[in-house]
């Protein structure tokens, strides 16, 4: 274990924001894990854990401790003529895990393909997309809590999963650092094509015969035409949740807005926050969607999706957000919530 200081976290969050971490750590192994946490307590040093750095916005220098998450390892746990249960170690690249199913022909998580991040990070926010949430195939949790160093295993009934939420968001934010998952995937996948535009993909693919590698070749495909390559432009995918409203809400914005989509869940209606912030405006433009300020915007594609072009500042996106919830507020009456975590 050597924890640096003074190292630049540009190169581990997705934004490419410039910013200083005071005491920086990578972290292969649990023992390293559990040192460097008993370091930080030891020099009253707040922890910061990274993983891959998708879902952060960095807003000022770093004046604790700084944990990069590269924890690895791929184990079958469990496995019957129908399903499997694998354990990835929580500094697993996720889409490199997904990768890996497919190539084992264990369905589940094919629909959450090309997600950045690490696996560790999948059950803080229940990651989602195209009908599918990380919460269908999630077995345990395996944690270490910080302020003790101990190791706790959460059920999937324990890890209080919601939209974009769990027990590790809820009340616990911070608490704990993921060691590992445990996945139940099927031998036998029923694949799951009718949400968004898969289907019309798999047909211009000319798919005739579903497979996982189809399937997950689509939504890639689909992701790749709304989203931005981080590696070349800054971002970190989504920046806000989906609101969900009451449907007699939803109902009165129908009558002045004939278009608003809305989709029904346990809770209401979800609104796609994208539709609402493609449909208010900055007081110079028309849209926020292909909004740009000097060198930071939204995302010609994605109205989702904030970017920073060359050498922004967080406190600029940041900024940039709180004038788009305000808009989206005053046109809807509906407060958006971000996704990112501020730091």
């Amino acid at each position: 274990m050597n924890i640096e200081q003074g190292i630049s976290l540009r190169p581990y969050n997705t934004f490419h924001i410039e910013a200083i971490a005071d005491h920086f750590v990578k972290v292969t192994n649990e023992t390293e894990l559990i040192d460097s946490i008993q370091t930080a307590h030891a020099n009253n040093l707040e922890i910061y854990v990274i993983g891959g750095g998708s879902n952060i916005l960095l807003t000022k220098d770093i004046h604790g401790l700084v944990i990069l998450n590269e924890i690895k390892g791929i184990d079958i746990l469990y496995e019957d003529d129908d399903v499997v249960h694998v354990k990835f170690q929580g500094g697993e690249n996720w889409h490199e895990c997904v990768m890996w199913c497919v190539e084992h022909n264990l369905g589940g998580i094919e629909n959450l393909s090309l997600i950045p991040g690490t696996m560790g990070a999948a059950p803080i926010q229940n990651i989602g997309a195209y009908g599918v949430e990380l919460k269908d195939v999630l077995v345990e949790v395996e944690a270490i809590e910080i302020k003790t160093g101990k190791k706790h295993i959460f059920s999937h009934d324990a890890c209080h999963f919601g939209y974009r939420n769990s027990i590790f968001k809820l009340g616990q934010n911070g608490r704990y650092i993921i060691l590992s998952v445990i996945l139940r995937l099927s031998k036998n996948p029923v694949y799951n094509t009718s949400y968004g535009t898969i289907k019309e993909e798999l047909e211009l693919m000319g798919v005739h015969e579903l497979s996982l590698l189809a399937v997950s070749e689509a939504v890639i495909r689909i992701r790749k035409s709304k989203l931005p390559d981080p590696t070349i432009l800054g971002n970190a995918g989504s920046f806000f949740k989906n609101p969900t409203i009451a449907e007699d809400k939803f109902e009165q914005l129908r009558k002045w807005h004939p278009t608003i989509p809305g989709y029904k869940n346990e809770d209401g209606i979800k609104v796609p926050a994208a539709w609402l912030i493609e449909h208010s405006h900055p007081e110079n433009a028309t849209s926020w969607k292909g909004y740009r300020d000097r060198n930071y915007g939204v995302h010609e594609k994605q109205a989702l999706c904030l970017v920073n072009y060359s050498d922004a500042s967080g406190s600029d996106i940041f900024s940039l957000s709180e004038r788009i919830i305000t808009s989206v507020q005053q046109a809807f009456n509906i407060l958006l919530e971000r996704e990112v975590n501020i730091w």
